[in-house]
């Protein structure tokens, strides 16, 4: 189960909080708690979002310091007593993804947040152009600090430069939502013109 389409860390662990209900009532109902999931989050979508809205010693930071605002709810949910109570059942946490890991940046680094976001129990799903490139030049650098990093400080730096992280990522994650959608219907439509031409070939 992927639970997509997800920005921030209130988001996430609006996720997080559902599938744990979920789990605790399998567990509650004799039911099996193994149920497979990601929560997948969102990054590069950030720093193209705020291109040209911010200092330049900023670009391409808001993005990473998301993430390990994210990967800090995500450690600290992981050694809860909830949580604990729940492994200890047999259940298996659902696993932070990494998602929109492709640098959109031309002037930044092709593996920048493949380099940046390397953490335990995480996921990272990597563009082919990207992943070749990380195989010719990429190297892992340090791994996510659980306590979140500097990720509060640049945040905070992005909010003096009248960047509303809360107001972004609701805004985000709405336009993610329509391209999806749009996405959607875009494939029924073709599916239909498909069938009818098909169809009309029969007859």
């Amino acid at each position: 189960m992927n639970v997509t389409l997800l920005f921030s860390s209130a988001q996430y662990i609006a996720a997080v909080e559902a599938y744990l209900r979920g789990i605790e009532r399998r567990i509650a109902a004799g039911l099996d708690p193994k149920v497979r999931s990601v929560a997948s989050m969102f990054i590069s979508r950030w720093d193209k979002a705020v291109t040209g809205k911010a200092p330049k010693e900023l670009q391409d930071r808001l993005g990473i310091a998301i993430a390990k605002r994210t990967y800090k709810a995500y450690r600290d949910l992981l050694v809860s007593p909830r949580w604990k109570k729940a492994l200890d059942a047999g259940a298996q946490p659902q696993r932070l993804l990494w998602a929109s890991a492709g640098t959109k940046d031309p002037r930044a680094s092709d593996v920048l947040y493949i380099k940046a976001l390397a953490a335990p129990d995480t996921i990272n799903t990597i563009p082919e152009k990207t992943l070749l490139a990380f195989a010719d030049h990429g190297e892992v650098g340090e791994i996510l600090p659980v306590d979140g990093g500097d990720a509060e400080a640049v945040i905070a730096a992005f909010a003096k430069a009248g960047i509303d992280d809360e107001k972004l990522a609701a805004d985000l994650q709405r336009e993610g939502a329509d391209s999806f959608v749009k996405s959607w219907k875009d494939l029924l439509d073709c599916i239909e013109t498909k069938s009818a031409a098909l169809a009309g070939a029969a007859a």
